[in-house]
């Protein structure tokens, strides 16, 4: 018995083990490719009946990542989508954490009830307010402008990452900054110095939602810029290097791969402050 019980767990651990690199093998698969495609050579990667595309069959170039930084405004684009990011991320945790706290401290049903509302707004697609939201950028003079972005942006952020927050703040029990307000701290003290330390994970996970929010927009960022000082890279890096039915393949890879790998970074360093944001904001106070 002992025997077959410890066969059955080496079995149960290889097959963990093997599912489980199955699917870090899937995922890593389009990375891989990228790399790949990044530094091949146009006259190995333009030969795919020939040569086989998961490998150099020819020596490797970084002719495609000097392109992209010496004939595109790359750098550009980064530093665009970095002020929106950074901006966006900022306006949003100032207006969506009170709101957040509000509706998890309402009494009865009501707050839950005005957070799905408010989560309602998130799911209408861009495309409907297009129209309306060219007229706002229009009347404040933010034609072709960055900073059109960083106003239109928190009108989808917001919304779902008071939702977000909303979820959380339930999760961090009342009597914690009654405690607080007993020892002689405010309503504001008490949120400031007892909660949103505990909201820690939370807070991450709105900031790295809200950032990546931004760097995936395309239909704003297309219709509201189209100088190239002003573009994310969302926007520059496919205007750039799609010209017409000419693709620059290898400087795409390339420019994917370079913003991928800081974000990547990043957010393993948090992972699980992150996971616990997703995960206690689901859990009811």
């Amino acid at each position: 018995m002992n025997r077959h019980y410890w066969l059955g767990k080496i079995f149960k651990g290889v097959m963990t083990y093997f599912i489980v690199g199955l699917f870090a093998l899937f995922a890593a698969l389009p990375f891989y490719q990228m790399v790949i495609i990044a530094f091949k050579s146009n006259a190995d990667f333009n030969n795919p009946r020939e040569n086989n595309p998961f490998i150099f069959n020819d020596p490797p170039t970084t002719d495609h990542i000097v392109y992209l930084f010496e004939q595109t405004e790359y750098l550009t684009f980064i530093l665009n989508s970095v002020i929106i990011g950074v901006s966006v991320v900022l306006i949003t945790l100032l207006f969506a954490t009170p709101a957040a706290y509000s509706l998890a401290r309402l009494t009865g049903r009501l707050g839950e009830r005005l957070g799905i509302l408010i989560f309602l707004v998130y799911l209408i697609p861009p495309t409907l307010l297009f129209i309306p939201m060219s007229q706002v950028v229009s009347f404040v003079g933010l034609q072709n402008s960055k900073w059109a972005l960083v106003m239109l942006y928190p009108t989808f952020t917001i919304p779902f990452c008071t939702w977000l927050m909303f979820g959380f703040f339930r999760s961090i029990p009342r009597d914690i900054e009654e405690q607080a307000m007993v020892d002689g701290y405010s309503r504001f003290g008490a949120m400031w110095r007892v909660v949103l330390p505990l909201a820690v994970p939370g807070v991450l996970t709105v900031v790295v939602f809200s950032f990546m929010l931004t760097l995936h927009e395309y239909i704003y960022a297309l219709a509201f810029t189209t100088s190239s000082s002003e573009k994310p890279i969302s926007v520059g890096v496919t205007t750039e290097l799609v010209r017409g039915d000419v693709f620059f393949w290898q400087s795409l890879m390339a420019s994917a791969i370079i913003v991928a790998l800081p974000i990547a970074i990043v957010y393993n360093l948090f992972l699980n402050r992150f996971v616990a944001g997703l995960t206690m904001g689901a859990v009811k106070g």
